[in-house]
């Protein structure tokens, strides 16, 4: 099982103010935004969750996620640029695993807060289609007889 690490601060400082320490420079915000566009690729997501659980070699992680394998090796080229995964080497072949608990866990509430939301428009679609039949059934008109 993935640890997810320690807690997490209660708030995120929202001022502006250019004495506070804990203000996003433009410099942070350019290199997480840069991190949220690798991360922007489902085949990549699907890849890291799977390196995430277990090493594996390309075609393993191919076959996982429903991609061919030069297309797993030029992703998982990236996400080693980036230092999101790291390879071990046996012979010929190469293991790949997550190597940023970070990213790990960004992933991880990533696809938490997703689940969630994916729910919750589930269940918000499930009302309305409930209140729509029963908004059906009250204005229907009778059949002549």
């Amino acid at each position: 099982m993935l640890d997810t690490g320690g807690a997490l601060p209660q708030h995120l400082p929202m001022r502006a103010d250019k004495q506070h320490p804990d203000v996003l420079t433009g410099a942070v915000a350019g290199a997480a935004a840069d991190v949220l566009a690798l991360l922007a690729d489902d085949t990549r997501l699907k890849i890291l969750w799977v390196v995430m659980q277990d090493e594996a070699n390309v075609g393993t992680i191919a076959e996982l996620v429903g991609a061919k394998p030069p297309a797993v090796s030029q992703h998982l080229a990236k996400l080693r640029m980036a230092k999101m995964v790291d390879v071990r080497r046996e012979g010929t072949f190469a293991f790949y695993r997550a190597s940023d608990e970070h990213i790990s866990r960004i992933l991880v509430d990533l696809l938490e807060h997703t689940r969630e939301e994916l729910a919750a428009q589930a269940a918000v679609a499930a009302r309305l289609r409930g209140s729509e039949r029963v908004r059906a059934s009250t204005t229907s008109t009778p059949s002549p007889g």
